[in-house]
């Protein structure tokens, strides 16, 4: 199980973790407000409000890994 949906782009079972895409977006948005001139210790903390379940059946096959067709539901992307 990893954290990053690139890992199980390139073969790992399956990855659990924050959104990059959101993240960078976060980023971008501090990043404008810093530069418009709001002092960094006035911004708020964030965390991440998107999670990924990504799911490699090709991985589970070759582990003789059966995933429950609930798990499969809830997954946001599964490589089949």
């Amino acid at each position: 199980m990893y954290y990053l949906r690139a890992f199980s782009q390139a073969g790992g079972l399956l990855s659990y973790g924050n959104s990059l895409t959101d993240m960078y977006r976060q980023v971008g948005i501090y990043t404008g407000r810093v530069l418009k001139g709001e002092k960094p210790a006035d911004l708020p903390v964030m965390q991440a409000t998107k999670f990924e379940l990504v799911i490699n059946l090709k991985t589970a096959k070759k582990l003789d890994l059966e995933i429950p067709p609930t798990l499969l539901a809830l997954a946001d992307e599964v490589i089949e």
